[in-house]
């Protein structure tokens, strides 16, 4: 089984995670980790935090010589701007954000104490640890990338930029839509045998959980409400050199919670940053009198940056599916497993 657990705060000491279940023999590029952490500080419209932290991960466990050694992973990355215990305390919430809800929740007093966690700080450990799964998803040749598809309602770069400058200029903020392609997936990854293992289910659930992401779709997605069956189910056809193939993708790669060996295609709504300049209309926790949201130091625009967190989460989703489907103890036993198996199916 493969999974993770991550720990740490905004302006904590450090941020951490251990991730269980990476087979023994793998290799662990901590310079690719490190890039896939710089890829997520990068896009317009990114905060004065970006220029304060220089991610770099530290492995403290489950790694020997730079070799995985199938035991649990142990995973840091230090905040530089750890000043947790001298930030001031927080009564206004700001709407949008978990500010509220979660003080309501918690019984807290003062809003830090929520807004530390649900911080979109948290993805930095789990880019890392999605870019250890991309390096054991990479010796299988399946490959992840990201691109932003619309900022503001402009889908062409030039006014996309336009339109983060203007939301700057104005202290607001903007969101968009970002797009997740995965190369390479196996058919057969995920189940229809239960809800909870339907591959489609978990990459949303892992999509989601980015900070800020409102909805998710695959292929065609809510294209699909606009035309009949037989105009959209993607054809199946069969040769000896490429076995089973589409000419369409409109599913994107998953039937049935299971995937079909074409590009998995997920895209994602980020909605703008909840943190404003010229904050909205809230009230004190305490007084319960009106007042003007909270100003934290926050983002422009972060949809670049959460297509980058999307691709690992993504990455650790198809990893844990991976190994169920071909698990062993080690990389060479998963590497006879998965291409006996892709023998068989052609």
């Amino acid at each position: 089984m493969l999974r993770f657990l991550t720990a740490g705060e905004s302006h904590g000491e450090c941020l951490l995670a251990v991730l269980e279940g990476i087979p023994a023999g793998l290799v662990i590029d901590e310079r690719f980790i490190n890039r896939e952490l710089a890829r997520r500080k990068k896009g317009v419209g990114r905060g004065p935090r970006m220029r304060i932290e220089k991610d770099r991960i530290k492995i403290v466990a489950g790694i020997r010589k730079g070799i995985s050694l199938g035991s649990p992973i142990g995973l840091i990355i230090k905040n530089k701007d750890f000043s947790i215990d001298r930030l001031p305390t927080v009564l206004r919430p700001r709407p949008g954000h978990a500010d509220l809800a979660g003080s309501l929740k918690y019984g807290f007093k003062d809003i830090r104490n929520v807004l530390e966690r649900a911080s979109a700080r948290e993805t930095a450990i789990r880019v890392a640890v999605g870019a250890i799964c991309k390096l054991f998803l990479k010796v299988f040749n399946i490959f992840i990338e990201s691109k932003i598809l619309m900022i503001a309602g402009e889908e062409r770069k030039k006014l996309m930029i336009k339109k983060i400058e203007e939301a700057k200029e104005n202290k607001d903020t903007v969101g968009g839509i970002f797009e997740v392609i995965a190369k390479g997936v196996p058919v057969g990854l995920g189940s229809y045998i239960q809800w909870d293992r339907r591959l489609d289910a978990r990459l949303a659930e892992a999509v989601i959980s980015i900070p800020g992401v409102k909805a998710v779709e695959f292929g065609l997605g809510f294209g699909y409400a606009k035309f009949f069956g037989s105009q959209i189910h993607d054809k199946i056809y069969y040769n000896k050199n490429k076995g089973y193939f589409r000419k369409t993708n409109n599913a994107g790669g998953i039937e049935g919670g299971v995937s079909n060996g074409e590009c998995l295609i997920i895209r994602a709504c980020m909605k703008p940053i909840s943190t404003l300049l010229k904050p909205l209309d809230s009230v004190n926790i305490l007084t319960k009198r009106p007042a003007k949201a909270q100003i934290e130091r926050s983002d422009i625009c972060v949809v670049e940056s959460a297509g980058v967190i999307a691709e690992n989460n993504v990455a650790f989703v198809l990893a844990e599916a991976f190994l169920e489907k071909f698990g062993g103890d080690n990389l060479s036993q998963i590497r006879e497993n998965y291409y006996s198996y892709l023998r068989k199916i052609k």
